[in-house]
């Protein structure tokens, strides 16, 4: 853009940000921490993704099913109680209070920004610098950073369903919980509001094309997870469900399994096969970025920015690792490259963590196993403290590298794998080996015990020594079963 174009834009600043979501409402603060002039463009200013229609209102809602499942529960300790009523209006009041909450403390955020940083509006390329807004008015920038989010994914068998279809983006708003769900994936999303429903008292029946659940591997830990959650969830793997609208208000799915046509009738249908890039309306073709087959800006991980152009791409706008803290790292990176461009520098990533929150937990960790990889297992269901919590459930891998022990990832199906999953992802950036959080205190009787079990194991299957101050035998209730 020339010089005569950037004095007659109507905003002129060294960094605009398009999308005030987690990553965008990052890259500001960084960038303009660095100097920088900012602007801070959104069409709504409602809040970020987690607050609104993600991580929190979804753990509202795990967090009302798992209060009305330890009531079932109580008898298992001879607790004998009655059956829990489950008022769903109260449910559903709570979760909305405290979801508004969370969002309005990320809406006081934007007000408190310095006046002139923020602009309402719908932003599009019109050049790599510069952005036309649905208001007619223009802005020129030396840098762009693209936060523009995601929406769910709706594949056309389930387009024409009108109201008797729900996503994480709408079944936060209902009034009340159905009588019945069913739900069209079986991944973390998918899964998470499927048990907390069930355990609602909730009839719903799950349905993918995989035949895994969670997106995992076929192996022990996608195993012991499907076996926990079968008394729960009706599950239908390996199928291509479709749906129609019934006379009942409701929706039928039907589809082929064992080589039978079945159906099933439902009061809504939940469809959480994904989110994708909000992208569309961008222009895109006008910013001069390279584009993937995905219809995506290509882009280098460690910069975020898109080739060697001023514009930087961050959270769920790239679909890399659609993860809160990933999208406010990458914010971040990216607020500090864009102030800085041309100067632009790769930053390191941090370890993968995804945890996905069903009881058992389900948790992905650094990388995935390969040739070079040894496993240590432990199998939750004759772990002392689980079994004395009665959540026995679940199998875990932990993965080291077969020359020196050094731990590189991990899968955890488990009770408050959550936590685990932090220990082992901090001890990867650690780059500690397997014998040295064996040779680290483990407080008895707790869950993190259950490590010690694959721990050892790696040890033992690649020859590394045991200090003489080590007692590797089984612990008071760490072996046998219910």
């Amino acid at each position: 853009m020339s010089l005569t174009e950037r004095i007659l834009a109507d905003f002129n600043v060294d960094v605009a940000i398009i999308g005030a979501g987690t990553a965008g409402l990052a890259a500001e603060r960084k960038a303009r921490a660095a100097g920088a002039r900012t602007l801070l463009i959104d069409p709504h200013f409602s809040g970020t993704t987690c607050a609104s229609v993600g991580c929190m209102p979804s753990k509202l809602l795990i967090a009302a099913g798992n209060a009305a499942h330890h009531v079932r529960a109580a008898g298992k300790f001879g607790i004998e109680v009655g059956a829990p009523r489950v008022d769903g209006p109260k449910v559903m009041a709570r979760v909305q209070r405290l979801r508004d909450d969370f969002v309005s403390g990320v809406k006081k955020q934007i007000a408190d920004l310095p006046d002139g940083v923020t602009v309402k509006a719908s932003a599009r390329f019109a050049s790599p610098t510069e952005l036309a807004l649905d208001d007619g008015r223009m802005v020129a920038a030396k840098a762009i950073v693209i936060a523009v989010g995601s929406s769910p994914v709706i594949p056309p068998p389930f387009e024409d369903l009108g109201d008797t279809l729900i996503t994480n983006e709408t079944l936060f708003d209902l009034e009340d919980l159905p009588a019945s769900v069913g739900v069209i994936g079986a991944g973390p999303l998918g899964l998470e509001l499927a048990q907390a429903l069930a355990r609602l008292g909730v009839r719903v029946e799950v349905f993918d094309k995989s035949a895994q659940l969670a997106g995992l591997e076929a192996g022990e830990p996608e195993t012991s997870l499907r076996e926990a959650l079968k008394d729960e969830l009706g599950f239908h793997l390996n199928v291509e469900p479709e749906a129609r609208r019934n006379g009942d208000g409701g929706v039928t799915v039907s589809w082929s399994e064992n080589g039978e046509t079945k159906e099933a009738d439902f009061d809504r249908l939940m469809v959480a096969t994904g989110r994708a890039p909000e992208l569309d309306g961008l222009d895109l073709e006008k910013s001069g970025l390279e584009l993937n087959e995905n219809g995506g800006p290509v882009f280098d991980a460690a910069t975020l920015q898109c080739g060697q152009s001023p514009v930087f791409i961050v959270g769920d706008a790239n679909g890399d690792r659609p993860i809160l803290h990933e999208a406010s790292k990458e914010g971040t990176i990216a607020g500090a490259n864009a102030a800085s461009f041309p100067d632009v520098q790769s930053f390191e990533r941090s370890t993968r963590l995804q945890v996905m929150f069903t009881e058992p937990n389900m948790a992905k960790v650094g990388a995935e196993p390969d040739e070079d990889t040894v496993v240590g297992k432990v199998d939750f269901a004759d772990q002392g403290r689980a079994r004395a919590m009665g959540v026995n459930q679940g199998v875990c891998e932990v993965y080291a590298k077969a020359h020196c022990g050094a731990l590189t990832g991990a899968t955890l199906v488990g009770p408050d794998a959550e936590h685990l999953a932090h220990l082992i992802c901090w001890e990867i950036e650690n780059g500690s080996k397997a014998s040295d959080l064996l040779n680290k205190p483990f407080y008895h009787p707790t869950l993190e015990e259950g490590l010690k079990t694959a721990l050892k194991q790696i040890c033992k299957d690649i020859g590394l020594p045991k200090p003489d101050s080590r007692d590797d035998a089984e612990l008071p209730g760490d072996f046998g079963s219910d």
